[in-house]
């Protein structure tokens, strides 16, 4: 969970914009349109629940290990394991 004001209401921006994607899908849905547009608003609601996903997964990994590293080497390996996590979500 993000503990900052900041980190927390990046998320909540983030929950709120992936509510109006869904909402969209749904009408969408209802009236019946092509199913490649479809797709498209699915993929793009995948690609926001991946961010969220990364962004508090980065918040926990910073909070739990980075503040506890001791060396910059461990920091360091806090990093590349970020950048490994979100470059998978993508």
């Amino acid at each position: 969970m993000p503990h900052s004001p900041k980190e927390k209401k990046a998320v909540l921006t983030r929950v709120r914009k992936l509510k109006g994607q869904l909402l969209a899908l749904e009408s969408a849905l209802e009236d019946e349109v092509e199913c490649a547009a479809i797709l498209q608003q699915i993929a793009a609601i995948r690609g926001a629940v991946n961010g969220l996903m990364a962004g508090v997964l980065e918040s926990h990994l910073r909070e739990g290990l980075q503040e506890s590293a001791t060396t910059q080497l461990q920091k360091d390996s806090v990093d590349d394991a970020i950048s490994l996590i979100r470059t998978y979500l993508r």
